[in-house]
């Protein structure tokens, strides 16, 4: 199985159920790496509801909406509409995604892409990933990602997800999973802070941040993605 890493490099972010679920289903029960390799300083659509996380989608775009809806969220949210919307198909999992550029996502976090994965069978929207990287915005600094990632895990950490499932700074393959929980019907969401290690005094190693990848996605176990029928190779 290819490293989620390298599935992140391939597909940009217009396949990623597959690599999320990997991810999750890889590293077992969830776990907190606090201190080893914590990123140095480089050289809303989860609702809490009494304390509970409630992952739904991303702002106006739910789980279980049609991508004639889902253009309509995009149109709520942002005002993009019409030919600002890339249609993407992704032939290996036969998902349509689409792609929108968001200037200001997060608050002084700089412009970011927001991808909508459209499911396969049910043709129904499964996950929404942003991204934040030099390739969305050519003044985004190693700095600013590091800022971004640590404002984003702050507010996660205390939404209120099921504690059994949170992981924290969690070192991947190309990054540090810098937060992964889910909600009460396992609907996850996944910050992973991408970028280089360089050895650092004794064995700290220092990450320098070349992207930031965020994933909103309904079933990380079975996602809704095309499958050779078992027994057929």
């Amino acid at each position: 199985m290819r490293t989620l890493s390298h599935r992140i490099s391939g597909f940009g972010l217009t396949g990623l159920a597959v690599a999320a679920a990997a991810l999750l289903l890889a590293h077992g029960p969830a776990q907190s790496q606090q201190k080893r390799d914590q990123p140095a300083a480089p050289a809303g659509a989860s609702n809490v509801v009494a304390g509970q996380a409630n992952v739904e989608g991303f702002r106006s775009a739910r789980f279980g909406m049609s991508e004639a809806e889902v253009k309509n969220a995009i149109a709520k949210d942002f005002n993009i509409k019409g030919d600002a919307i890339r249609e993407q198909p992704n032939p290996g999992e036969r998902t349509r995604v689409l792609v929108v550029k968001v200037p200001e996502l997060l608050p002084g976090g700089g412009a970011a892409e927001v991808s909508y994965v459209i499911g396969y069978q049910t043709k129904k929207l499964i996950q929404v990933s942003i991204s934040w990287s030099k390739a969305t915005d050519d003044k985004m600094t190693p700095e600013q990602l590091f800022s971004n990632s640590s404002v984003l895990r702050t507010h996660f950490v205390g939404e209120g997800f099921k504690p059994d499932t949170i992981a924290t700074n969690m070192p991947i393959n190309g990054g540090l999973l810098m937060f992964r929980g889910s909600d009460a019907k396992d609907r996850t969401v996944m910050l992973i802070l991408q970028g280089t290690f360089a050895q650092g005094q004794g064995d700290q190693r220092i990450l320098t941040p070349t992207a930031l990848l965020l994933f909103y996605i309904a079933d990380a176990k079975t996602p809704d993605i095309y499958k050779l029928p078992p027994g057929s190779f």
